[in-house]
């Protein structure tokens, strides 16, 4: 235990669930753990002196040597659908170091990632690689940027020792901060090993951290379940809109606050195509960009199983409010998703062919790859592409209606550009730029790379001149990249 001035401020509200839910855990110390970045924004909004967090007991509470004052390091304990397949779970390499409570009343939980084995680790060595750490602190950021709820990362560490895969790697620890760690597999856990009593003091400790203000319904059970899926349903819309796909939705990474959580096989969509997939091991294609609002569905179908015995008591009247509830995320999704491809293509109001003239636009770009991204940059711009979609005369065509269709509600046409500029990113982190900045940091030490692309896309609606520079494709449209589940 440590007493010092960065300002931590530390509750441990989780730890007052049923013993159930997690197990308290000693530290793991590392033998010379080195700072390699701090996200000094971050520190600042939770509170925290961004100096001292630089100092020697700061790097030591981020390479789990130390606790800060009122920490109670844990481990959460959580089951997952992994693929389809259902399995017992938890932090394996991961400790709860307790959560902040912000100046201005937030609250956030401070994991370590990669800090050590815990009783989940089932077998592993509970250590994580400085490259993967990287690439979640690189991808986490970005997502933040482009305003889509995630998790988002304050440092990462070096620990002085090797980590072990096929080869030999600098090992790391990665700090990650969020709303929660409560997954859908944290109320898998709780059906499967533990009682209705635990389910529901799972379920009334998610509504108020949550959703404090959410009016609650008779059912306030039902309210957990249409509130997680009113959720849900943004954030899967959101990441259709910007091309980014997740890779492995197991879940046990999906997220009762909403937010994008494990940045492992993910990766940000080059040419356009429903069916794309970077994970190297989602041979079957089940997480591939086009699957995952449906997969949400599934994934919050199994939600909506471990939260019947609190629905209703007889189980046949809980399975038909559950499955009435589940119904709306299509319409709730599709709402959203239309609403920002038509801020994506400048319109204002609503027309009966939005939806065919969207259909259509993104059949094209199918059909001749085209880059999903700089497509809607060069219609926001009202240039032309050197490419097979802006030589096509189809294409053409559709262009033709696009611009009538702006022009149908009232508003300038400097309104319709704008809201374009605010829709469609100048620049997303494109896997080639990613790995260039991780080849320099993780071999050469240099993380001038890194820095440079991190602060390109901290404000990626900024039209940059600089973001320019960012936004070329790589030379195969990235159809041959593949991400690892190395995080």
């Amino acid at each position: 235990m440590m007493n010092e001035k960065a300002g931590w401020n530390l509750d441990n509200s989780y730890a007052r669930l049923p013993e159930l839910f997690f197990s308290v855990i000693e530290p793991n110390p590392v033998r010379s753990p080195q700072l390699v970045i701090l996200n000094q924004p971050l520190a600042k909004a939770l509170g925290l002196d961004p100096e001292a967090l630089q100092a020697g007991e700061g790097i030591d509470v981020f390479a789990g040597n130390r606790v800060p004052e009122g920490s109670l390091p844990l481990a959460q304990a959580y089951a997952g659908h992994q693929f389809g397949n259902f399995t017992r779970l938890g932090d394996g390499r991961a400790l709860l170091v307790g959560e902040q409570l912000t100046p201005g009343g937030e609250r956030f939980d401070i994991q370590l990632k990669g800090s050590g084995r815990t009783p989940y680790s089932r077998g592993g060595d509970g250590r994580a690689a400085l490259g993967p750490m990287l690439r979640e602190y690189i991808i986490s950021e970005a997502m933040h940027g482009l305003r889509i709820p995630t998790t988002r990362s304050l440092a990462v560490v070096t620990t002085g020792e090797p980590v072990y895969r096929e080869t030999e790697l600098t090992g790391a620890v990665m700090t990650r901060v969020a709303s929660s760690h409560l997954r859908v597999g944290t109320f898998e856990y709780a059906y499967h090993w533990g009682t209705t009593e635990d389910i529901k003091a799972l379920a009334d400790y998610a509504l108020e951290r949550h959703y404090p203000d959410v009016e609650k319904k008779e059912n306030r059970y039902l309210t957990l379940l249409e509130e997680v899926i009113k959720r849900q349903a943004k954030l899967i819309a959101q990441w259709q809109l910007v091309g980014f796909i997740h890779g492995v939705m197991n879940t046990d990474n999906m997220t009762i606050s909403g937010e994008t959580i494990d940045y492992g096989p993910c990766a940000f969509m080059d040419a356009f195509s429903s069916d794309t997939v970077f994970s190297s091991i989602d041979i079957q294609g089940r997480y591939a960009y086009g699957n995952q609002p449906p997969i949400a569905v599934w994934n919050l179908s199994r939600f909506a199983e471990s939260l019947l015995p609190l629905l209703h008591e007889e189980q046949d009247k809980a399975i038909e409010l559950a499955e009435k509830t589940l119904s709306q995320f299509k319409d709730l999704f599709q709402n959203h998703w239309q609403s920002g491809m038509k801020a994506k293509l400048g319109w204002f109001g609503a027309e009966e062919q939005d939806e065919a003239l969207i259909s259509e636009l993104l059949h094209l770009m199918e059909k001749h790859r085209a880059d999903y991204t700089n497509t809607f940059l060069a219609l926001t711009f009202d240039r032309d592409e050197k490419n097979a979609l802006f030589e096509d005369e189809e294409f053409a065509r559709w262009r033709e209606r696009w611009q009538a269709r702006r022009e149908k509600h009232a508003g300038s046409s400097a309104d319709s550009v704008q809201l374009m500029k605010d829709s469609n990113p100048a620049v997303i982190p494109r896997n080639h730029r990613v790995e260039e900045a991780l080849e320099a940091a993780v071999s050469k030490g240099d993380y001038s790379v890194m820095e440079k692309l991190l602060d390109v896309l901290s404000n990626p609606y900024a039209h940059t001149a600089e973001q320019a520079g960012y936004s070329s494709p790589p030379p195969d449209d990235g159809q041959c990249y593949k991400t690892y589940c190395g995080t």
